[in-house]
């Protein structure tokens, strides 16, 4: 049986680690702007930095009351608010992806006093935000298939990077928001 479980663990890595680079290949490309582009802006773009800076905050809290929820011994609620977590941070990178594919690169402005802050910022948001997934996947399967040991062994690493990328993420829109061409 042992064995098994071993075959569906190297499995279940595998699909993590391929989901992980399709995803990771995906955002360099539309951030190169290498696939077509339709020749006018879809109206709905310009709404999407800001509905992906209501989800990350949205997540940073759920994040929080969901480890409130663990640390009660609350797993039932523990479970639900990191399914809805999953889901508002896999709507967050399909519109990630959406206007990044479709707009036009914002850059923060060279002679910004503060733009080395928002570099840091943002360049710790983006290598963590690429580390975080695979995390996160594995966390959710220990988790889901009840390996409670492991589970914790891999939050340990995974809670505190989602919750970070989740909060940088507001901070870099707050920061780069007044710069946005529309």
């Amino acid at each position: 049986m042992n064995s098994l479980n071993n075959v569906e663990e190297k499995t279940v890595f595998r699909w993590v680690l391929t989901l992980s680079i399709i995803v990771f290949v995906a955002v360099i490309i539309l951030n190169r702007k290498i696939l077509p582009r339709p020749e006018h802006l879809p109206a709905f773009v310009m709404y999407l930095p800001l509905l992906n800076a209501i989800i990350n905050g949205t997540c940073s809290i759920l994040l929080l009351l969901s480890l409130r929820a663990i640390k009660r011994k609350d797993i039932i609620t523990h479970k639900k608010i990191n399914l809805t977590t999953f889901v508002l941070s896999s709507l967050f990178l399909i519109s990630y992806i959406t206007y990044h594919w479709l707009a036009d690169e914002t850059k923060f402005p060279i002679d910004n006093p503060i733009r080395p802050y928002y570099l840091a910022i943002l360049i710790s948001h983006i290598i963590l935000a690429a580390i975080v997934l695979p995390l996160i996947l594995i966390s959710f399967y220990y988790g889901l298939t009840n390996q409670v040991k492991k589970h914790r062994r891999m939050t340990r690493w995974s809670f505190p990077i989602w919750l970070y990328v989740t909060v940088s993420g507001v901070i870099v829109y707050l920061m780069i928001s007044p710069y946005y061409p529309h």
